[in-house]
Order: structure tokens, then C-alpha cells, then sequence
């Protein structure tokens, strides 16, 4: 039977969201420090142990030899027969796991040094395997703690110490530190047996401890990552919410400056981008409309007088003149509107080459002087050196005319118009400066948007389409430039562009 869709759905949005993820990568890394210090406590445990372990019977064997050769150089160690076995066995009952081997003298001394062997080996919290041999391998001394077996290993070092391992008949591990010299044979074994025991209570322990610490950072995991996300939550609901109609509403800042608050911050500066955006794009839709509505309504009231009665032949083409004007300045809106739209989206062609600035400032003065002969207003140019970029002529030459053309036009009669070229710092500056009627300081910065006037009936009296700045403007940074303007009203205005002379990345 198939799953309903929105199961399997459901599932997958569990395993793919980012609380899931955290949870998961964090109950991972909690897991693995576990076992990383589990396996290294239990073999640095181990180690330790062995370490003690050789250290003890170590000592123990240097503490045998320093207290039985002293004295067997005065006596004569020899081995034992049987019937002074079994006498010293019924003398010494309580040694029930001990066995006393003394000389066929019966000498007290060496009966005093078995005695105090196997005092110290009663006195010793560990279950020592003590055996003393002879130099022909003879048994002189054994304890009987962990049974009756004999120590057998015949690579004994001479006056230095082994410590080896090796197996009784029963397969029992034992620990044996080994040494002889002229007089005797020293063995001494523990059972590895008390030390597999910590080791393997310690991994049970471990064993134990490492399921329920899981379990533990599994629900610890998944409330902390519920916690640091609901924050997030939040925001995806009111970024949900947020629509056309309400891009003035934001999300509320949690008023710490962390990832979350910087998410919110950033959220909140995007949608409002998006609100100016949304408002421009409105703003200029409105003004597009506009724009063509008039050239439209013109023409339609021109033709609908003209079809109303019979007119004369030089009306007629006085109707066919004014229609063509407004379909010209349509035409002129509608290319400069495609123009703007393909450099919105990087599709502009642009073809960037060697230019000459100073060729283009030059070419266009004598056009400036042919538009401002009317008004008699005189055009002034600066621009003694060559001065090359690199970009695209026939846009840069627009960009120049676009603002010789505004200069003149909002300048009075007899006033006068300035363009310069400034070389300085790595860039040029093109100047152009009027003495018009100015820009008052709060619509300076929205000259450069597209369709804004500051006087929209004398604009069009004019026959401007209030896009020629928003051109120059988009030219200047499509170069890599920038455009500027600085004025006082009645007093005039000085546009500055700035332009790399190699722009880093040509658009």
C-alpha cells in the first residue's frame, strides 16, 4: 500500500529542515567526542595500570634481592629434603597456602628470612606470586596465593630485571618480573586478571554511559535548535505576510546584534529596497503613462478638428507637421525607455575602444554654439591637452551633449556655458557649468531619475523628456564613472562627471 503523498512530503520536509540537521550534527559530534574519549580513557587507563603494575613488581623484586642476598652470603642456601618439609608444615599450621624450605642444618637464620618473606607478602594488599630459586634452578621459596604451580621462564637477565608475560596451565594471564645472580633466582607474578576486570568494568561503564549521553543530546539538540530557530520562525512568518500591499511593514528586531539580528536587519533593509523599487517602478509608470498620454492626446485632438470639416491644403500639413513632431518625440521617449531598460539588465550594447575626450568636448562646442546662437549664449571650452579613456564613443558623446544641451537650454539669454576637462589622480573630469536658472538644493538629488522635472510644463515647452540626466547618469556608471551636480538657484549649475581613464571592468 502506497503512502498518502503528504506523509512522504511531511517526512521529507522533517529530515531536510535545518532544526532536524542541527539536532542530527550535534547528537554526531557528541557522540564521536564520547567514543574518541572513551577509547582514549580506557588505553591511557590501561597503560597506567600496566605501568603501576611493572612499577610494583619491579620494587618488588629490587626489595627481595637487596634483603635476601645480604644474608644468604653469610649462609649457605641449599635445598631442602622432605622430612624437614612436612616437620615445618605441622610446626606452622597457620601458613595453610605456604611452603618453608630451610637448609638440611635447619639453620634459624634462614628459617628467619623465609619467615619475614612471607610476612611481607601477608602484609601486601596484592596477590603476589613470590619464587625463589637456586642457581641450578632448585625451588628455596614459593607462595602458594594463587595456586601451587611453579613460575617456569628461562631467559632470565643476569642483575637487571625482565618483565614479560606469560600463561599459567589454566590459561590465567600473569604480569612476571624476573632476575638472577650468583646466589639465587627471583620470580614475581601477578594475576592481569584484577586488571582486565577494572579495564572491563570501565568499558561497561562506557557502554552504558554512551546510549544514554546520545539519547540526552538528541533531546538537548533538538530544544536548543528549537530555540535558536523560533527567531527564524518568526521571520519566515512575517517575511510570508509581507506582500505588494504592505512592503511598509517590518519585522520586529529582537534588539540583539546576533546571527538572528543581523538576519532581521538585513531582511528588513532588503525589503525596503524592494518598497523603493516597487514605488519607483509605480512612480515611473505613472510618469511613462503620462508622458505618452500628451504626445497622444495631441495628435488625436489635431486629427479629430482636422476630419471635422474640410480644411485647407496648408492646414492639413500644419495637422501632418504637429503629428509628426509628437510621433518623433514619442519615438524619442520609447528609444531612450529601451535604452535604459537593456542597461537595467546588463544587456546595453556597448562597444568600448580608445576615445578621445578631448575630441568629443571639442566636436560637440561648435554643435553648443549652434544651439545657444539663438539666445545668445556663449559657449566656453577648456580643454588644452588629450585626454583619453577607454569606452564607448558614441555613448560618451551622448553623455556630453546630453548635458551641453541641458545647460543651454536652462540658461537665460546672454548667458553664458563652460565645459572643461580636468585630468587628475588617475581620472578625468568633464565640466560643464551654466549660468541658468539653478535647482533648488532639496530636487538636487532627484534630477537624476527618470521622468523627474523640476518644472514639468516648462520642460515640455522645452521638448524635454526628463530622461535625458537618468541617461547621462547610467553612461557615467556604465563606464565606471560617476555624475554630480552642484548649483544655486538663479545662479546656475556645474555638472561633473568622473570617469576612470582605463576602467577596471568595462561594462
Amino acid at each position: 500500500m502506497k503512502k498518502p503523498f503528504h506523509s512522504i512530503s511531511g517526512l521529507s520536509k522533517f529530515f531536510h529542515s535545518i532544526r532536524t540537521k542541527l539536532t542530527f550534527w550535534y547528537s554526531l559530534i557528541v557522540f564521536a567526542t564520547l567514543v574518541g574519549f572513551g577509547v582514549t580513557a580506557y588505553y591511557y587507563t590501561q597503560e597506567k595500570l600496566f605501568a603501576s603494575l611493572d612499577y610494583s613488581l619491579r620494587n618488588e623484586v629490587v626489595w627481595l634481592k637487596s634483603f635476601i642476598e645480604p644474608k644468604a652470603r653469610k649462609i649457605k642456601l641449599k635445598r631442602p629434603n622432605r622430612k624437614q618439609i612436612v616437620n615445618k608444615r605441622q610446626q606452622k599450621k597457620i601458613r595453610k597456602s605456604h611452603e618453608v624450605e630451610v637448609t638440611n642444618e635447619d639453620s634459624l637464620e634462614v628459617d628467619q628470612i623465609w619467615n619475614q618473606i612471607y610476612e611481607h607478602t601477608l602484609l601486601s594488599p596484592k596477590k603476589q606470586i613470590i619464587q625463589i630459586r637456586d642457581r641450578n634452578g632448585d625451588i628455596l621459596y614459593k607462595s602458594y596465593s594463587l595456586g601451587k604451580e611453579d613460575l617456569l621462564f628461562d631467559d632470565i637477565p643476569y642483575n637487571t630485571i625482565k618483565l614479560v608475560t606469560l600463561y599459567d596451565q589454566s590459561g590465567q594471564a600473569l604480569r612476571l618480573a624476573v632476575t638472577q645472580n650468583a646466589i639465587m633466582k627471583i620470580f614475581v607474578a601477578y594475576p592481569e586478571a584484577e586488571v582486565s576486570e577494572v579495564l572491563g568494568n570501565l568499558f561497561s561503564i562506557f557502554v552504558l554511559m554512551v546510549p544514554a549521553a546520545l539519547v540526552l543530546s538528541l533531546l538537548g539538540g533538538w530544544f536548543l535548535a528549537t530555540r535558536s530557530l523560533k527567531p527564524v520562525d518568526r521571520v519566515t512568518g512575517t517575511a510570508r505576510a509581507i506582500t505588494v500591499q504592505n512592503l511598509d511593514q517590518r519585522i520586529p528586531h529582537t534588539g540583539v546584534e546576533d546571527e538572528i539580528g543581523r538576519l532581521i536587519s538585513t531582511f528588513n533593509d532588503m525589503i525596503e529596497r524592494l518598497q523603493s523599487s516597487f514605488e519607483k517602478v509605480k512612480q515611473f509608470s505613472v510618469d511613462a503613462s503620462h508622458e505618452l498620454r500628451t504626445p497622444l492626446t495631441v495628435m488625436r485632438g489635431e486629427i479629430e478638428i482636422a476630419l471635422r470639416a474640410k480644411q485647407s491644403g496648408e492646414e492639413y500639413r500644419r495637422v501632418l507637421s504637429s503629428t509628426l513632431d509628437e510621433i518623433l518625440r514619442m519615438s524619442a521617449i520609447v528609444e531612450n525607455l529601451l535604452m535604459l531598460a537593456k542597461g537595467d539588465i546588463g544587456k546595453a550594447d556597448l562597444h568600448f575602444e580608445n576615445v578621445s575626450l578631448a575630441g568629443i568636448v571639442q566636436d560637440l562646442s561648435e554643435d553648443g554654439e549652434m544651439l545657444a546662437k539663438t539666445k545668445n549664449i556663449s559657449v566656453h571650452v577648456n580643454t588644452s591637452k588629450e585626454v583619453f579613456t577607454i569606452g564607448d564613443p558614441m555613448r560618451l558623446r551622448q553623455l556630453v551633449l546630453n548635458l551641453l544641451e541641458n545647460a543651454i537650454k536652462y540658461t537665460n539669454e546672454n548667458g553664458s556655458v563652460w565645459m572643461s576637462l580636468i585630468r587628475e589622480n588617475g581620472s578625468v573630469k568633464i565640466v560643464v557649468k551654466d549660468t541658468g536658472i539653478g535647482i533648488p538644493k532639496e530636487e538636487q538629488t532627484k534630477i537624476f531619475d527618470r521622468f523627474y522635472r523640476i518644472d514639468k510644463g516648462r520642460s515640455r515647452e522645452m521638448g524635454g523628456t526628463g530622461l535625458g540626466l537618468s541617461i547621462a547618469k547610467w553612461i557615467a556608471e556604465s563606464h565606471g564613472g560617476t555624475i554630480s551636480v552642484e548649483s544655486e538657484v538663479n545662479k546656475g549649475s556645474t555638472f561633473t562627471v568622473v570617469l576612470p581613464l582605463k576602467p577596471a571592468h568595462p561594462h
